[in-house]
This record gives structure tokens, sequence and C-alpha cells, in this order.
């Protein structure tokens, strides 16, 4: 265990070598970087945050729609779920726009924002 298979090198040299060998780090057939690309891109997650936000206030009623069915509580605990349903996929919108808060996220990429937030500082920052 002295030495590595490749013949020595860093680490980052090994794992590069490694991830081309598994075609780790190919790139999608359809990365020209052209306005098609970027139309795509866009397409996908504004599809993706509408059916996020959808979707977790849909659970969200249903919950709160069969509790105060079983409980006899009609219009409260419907309330309360709607504004839990909305909060959570609001929280899933920021999530998947990546937040200066909570690192980097998908968009970042997109908006040349640093990886960590406005200010650079985040968990790929390096300390």
């Amino acid at each position: 265990m002295s030495g590595s298979e490749d013949g020595g090198g860093s680490f980052e040299d090994r794992l590069r070598a490694a991830r081309h060998r598994q075609g780790l780090d190919a790139r999608p057939p359809d990365q020209s970087g052209g306005a098609g690309n970027l139309g795509a891109s866009a397409w996908s997650i504004g599809l993706r945050v509408g059916v996020e936000l959808v979707s977790a206030l849909l659970v969200a009623v249903a919950i709160g729609w069969w509790l105060d069915r079983w409980l006899h509580t009609s219009p409260v605990l419907l309330g309360v779920f709607v504004l839990l349903g909305g909060a959570a996929g609001v929280a899933n919108v920021w999530r998947i726009m990546g937040s200066g808060a909570l690192g980097a996220g998908p968009m970042s990429e997109l908006t040349g924002r640093p990886r960590g937030g406005p200010g650079g500082k985040g968990r790929d920052s390096g300390g």
C-alpha cells in the first residue's frame, strides 16, 4: 500500500483518471452552449418549480381536508395545512434555486454567482 496503481501522482490526478475510465466526466451530447441549450434548461427548471409548488400544496390540502373530516374541525386544519403546504413548496423552490445560505444549487453555474452565495463564503469556499 505504499504506492498507487497508476504509478504515483496526487489524489486528484488519480481520481480524475478513475472518473475518466468510468465515463463519469463525459459531457452530455447537447453541451453546445448555444441559446437552445439555455432555453431547454430554463423550461426544465420552470416546470420543476411549478410541479414542486403545486404538488406540495395539493398534498397539504389533502391532508388538511382529511384531518378536518376525521376530527370534525371543518376549516381549521385545512387552513393550517394550506399554509404549511405553501411554505413547503416555497422551501422546495428555494432549495432548487440554490440560495446563498444553503450553498450552490443547479442555478449557480447559470447565474455566474460564486458557489456558496453572494460573499463566496460557503461549503465550497475552502475556509
